[in-house]
């Protein structure tokens, strides 16, 4: 217990946070302490009822079942992963602008979520975060299932494949792969890239909440410099065990 308590303690804070919630809501509605149908998006009670947690709970929870188990630990995974990777790597020291990422997805996906009604959406603003690592790492090279690699570019729509063979939908996937496009391409790739104007900027306010923690001006100069990258072993090369788009750069453990 105490090696599961010290690798708790080992994420960093808003991954940790996240990831905890990802799981005590998803408990809660399992042991029947809160009805699960309190804990989805209905925009009709959102509005009608102000049920303004919806669309928060909405995000968190997931029905646990023999069925959706396996997806559910999946995507669980991809969560930690790629959200540690994120936090610790492009965002590194600039916690404001990290949760101002997951603010802006979680509300693209709360709105295309009550337009399509979308009841879950766990696995939407999963996977922005998951897209939004891809184009950070667009040339690292990925292992996946039965040893196939790729670059990271091509991740997110592997994964979208790949949950639509064991869960039946790509909806909640290609929902989340757009809202990171759409926060990447606004953030970086149009001012930057293509000479536009900066539509996203962080909120002051996120700056006094959650200061910078390194030297430098607040917000983002330019994405993370790419280095050269070693493949990794082929998946299930580590005690049998699969990597589910794990990309090694020089350097690494």
């Amino acid at each position: 217990m105490s090696d599961l308590g010290d690798w708790f303690k080992s994420i960093p804070f808003i991954t940790r946070s996240w990831f905890a919630a990802s799981i005590a809501v998803p408990l809660i509605g399992k042991l029947g302490l809160v009805d699960f149908r309190h804990l989805v998006l209905v925009p009709e009670y959102v509005f009608s009822k102000f049920h303004l947690w919806r669309p928060v709970t909405a995000t968190l929870y997931f029905p646990v079942s023999p069925n959706t188990g396996f997806l559910y630990m999946v995507n669980l995974y991809f969560l930690y992963h790629y959200s540690t990777r994120l936090e610790t790597g492009g965002f590194d020291g600039r916690p404001a602008d990290y949760i101002f990422m997951l603010l802006f997805n979680w509300i693209c996906i709360v709105i295309t979520g009550m337009l399509m009604n979308m009841r879950l959406l766990m696995i939407p603003l999963i996977m922005s975060v998951l897209y939004v690592w891809a184009q950070f790492n667009k040339d690292t090279i990925v292992s996946f299932w039965f040893g196939t690699r790729f670059k990271a570019h091509y991740l997110p729509w592997v994964i979208l494949a790949f949950n639509f063979i064991i869960g039946g939908s790509f909806v909640n996937e290609l929902t989340g792969n757009l809202v990171g496009h759409l926060y990447f391409f606004l953030m970086f790739k149009y001012p930057m890239d293509l000479g536009g104007r900066s539509f996203l900027s962080t909120p002051q306010f996120l700056y006094r909440f959650f200061p910078n923690r390194r030297g430098g001006v607040s917000g983002f100069g330019a994405p993370p410099s790419r280095r050269p990258v070693a493949q990794e072993p082929a998946a299930g090369g580590r005690g049998g065990r699969y990597n589910w788009g794990e990309g090694f750069r020089l350097g690494d453990d």
